[in-house]
């Protein structure tokens, strides 16, 4: 079980509406401190965690002085880095996502990845990427051997496009296009064998 993921706030008071209020979480618990214990830095800090239903904790950290975070090297950092959140079923995404725009908040789907999960996206007053989601396939974190397969076709189309020098993005693209397909077509063939 996840007992907490944590990040940096510069508004903890808004952060606790939206997690409280928008997001529905309970209040879980709060520390304070004049420093930091763990590195015995001079940082005083207020950190609070929200509960979630399942007991694990989101939570976040106010620094009196921070600066902002400077402007990250590439805009795909924005769109990958995300906590995902996961609903009972298809309607209760809907809900979300229903409850989140009646509030104001700007939401991304749904999103059907796949067959995999279905998925809405939006951002928290920090600009930390929320995703509610739900399993589409009852067991979509038990696919250890196809996983297998798919980082070995990664890492290997990623040594071979390195070492011939080729532009790695298009290579891998090509790469990714191509397993899929060799996936579909073992999938289809699948279906026709007969017991």
């Amino acid at each position: 079980m996840l007992n907490h993921a944590a990040w940096v706030t510069h508004d903890v008071e808004a952060t606790a509406d939206f997690y409280m209020r928008i997001m529905g979480m309970d209040l879980a618990s709060t520390v304070l401190d004049d420093s930091v214990p763990s590195t015995g830095d001079d940082f005083p800090y207020f950190h609070i965690f929200f509960r979630m239903k399942d007991g694990s904790t989101i939570a976040f950290f106010e620094v009196p002085g921070l600066p902002e975070r400077t402007a990250l090297s590439h805009p795909a950092y924005e769109i990958f880095d995300h906590v995902a959140l996961q609903a009972s079923d298809h309607a209760e995404v809907d809900r979300w996502h229903s409850w989140l725009v009646q509030n104001n908040v700007d939401v991304v789907g749904p999103v059907d990845h796949d067959g995999l999960i279905y998925s809405i996206y939006f951002h928290d007053p920090n600009g930390l990427r929320l995703e509610i989601t739900v399993p589409t396939d009852p067991d979509w974190n038990k696919h250890p051997e196809q996983g297998a397969i798919d980082l070995a076709m990664w890492c290997e189309a990623k040594r071979k496009a390195l070492a011939e020098q080729k532009d790695f993005r298009l290579s891998m693209i090509e790469a990714i296009k191509s397993h899929k397909a060799n996936r579909a077509e073992a999938a289809a063939g699948d279906d026709t064998i007969e017991p």
